[in-house]
Formats: structure tokens, sequence, C-alpha cells
């Protein structure tokens, strides 16, 4: 089996974490996929995804020494994807992994064998779940809305899968578990 990386991406609110976590819960031995961890200058404190945090100092020093195989800054906080990504993959794994929408043709570039999945929610259902998390004013999550349009919009490709994620969570985990366990999905995103 050849290494394969699923890159999921959605706004924030859009409820990666949880799927990424419910995924963990369901995911054996025999599916040979991998969960990677991002690095983030985010303290574990502040909720939301299983991260492992750096200062920012150590944030650095990482990125000097590349140990990262991709990189970004956004909101305040700076996130990596550590370079044991690309040795999974090169080993043979499928690995997912938390991802930037401003960076998918990076990871494109770098990862031949790669399946863009998208989680999707309506404007006004992400405007209360962010407002419910608590961790941004009101003028912050409107531009982080704006953002997301944006970057929808900009982000039209034919090898994109969608999650919709409007609904229960166990149904968004299924819609993703369908994807990261279905081998015909790679030979689709391979060609």
């Amino acid at each position: 089996m050849s290494g394969h990386l699923y890159y999921l991406m959605g706004a924030s609110g859009s409820g990666k974490d949880s799927l990424l976590q419910g995924c963990r819960q369901r995911l054996e031995h025999s599916h040979n996929v991998f969960i990677a961890h991002r690095y983030i200058t985010r303290a574990v404190s502040a909720g939301g995804e299983n991260h492992v945090h750096l200062t920012e100092s150590e944030f650095e020093l990482r990125k000097n020494n590349e140990m990262f195989c991709m990189h970004w800054a956004s909101h305040g906080h700076l996130y990596g994807i550590g370079k044991e990504v690309e040795i999974w993959v090169a080993q043979g794994h499928r690995v997912i992994i938390n991802g930037s929408r401003g960076h998918l043709a990076e990871a494109k570039e770098r990862f031949k064998s790669i399946t863009p999945i998208m989680v999707t929610v309506e404007t006004e259902q992400l405007k209360k779940r962010l407002i419910q998390r608590g961790r941004e004013s009101l003028t912050e999550i409107d531009q982080r809305l704006k953002q997301h349009a944006s970057l929808l919009h900009l982000l039209q490709d034919d090898s994109m899968q969608y999650i919709d994620n409007n609904n229960s969570l166990e149904a968004g985990i299924d819609a993703l578990m369908k994807i990261i366990t279905t081998e015909s999905n790679l030979s689709l995103a391979e060609t």
C-alpha cells in the first residue's frame, strides 16, 4: 500500500477537532491511519484540538532546524506540521492532518498522494459555534467568517471531498471515516 495524506480543512468552529477526536475513537490498527498532531503556540488550556504546545522560541528553534514539513501563522498563533508526517507517508502509511486552507497548494506540491477534505458548516451555525467557544470578540468572529467565505471560493477543486458538519457529530464522523478508510478514494486522488 502506498502512503497517502488526508488534508482536513475548514473554518475555525467547523468541528474539525471533534471529527478527528471521533475518528481517534473508531480507528483500529488494521486501518493503518495515523492522525498527526499539530505543533501550536496556543496553550492547551485554551481548548480545541489535541495539539503539542510550543512557546514561540521553541517553535522558531524547530522551524530553523527544519523540523516542520509545513508551517504558518494565523490569528496570532504559529502552527506547524512535523517532519514525521513526511516519513510516515513515505513509509506507506495513511496520515490525516488538520491543515490550513491557505496552504493547500503547498501541501499538494509536497505530497503527491493527497486528498483534500473540506468541512462545511452554514455561516449562521458557524457564528453560533464561535460565539459559544468564547475565544474571540464579535469583530474577530466576523473577520473569520469573511476570510472563510473568500477561501471557500478560492479552493474549488475537483479532487476535494466535502463533509457537511451542520447535522449530528456522528454523521460527520461517519463521513470522515468513510473517506479515510476507503481504498477507492486513494486511486481517485492519485489520478
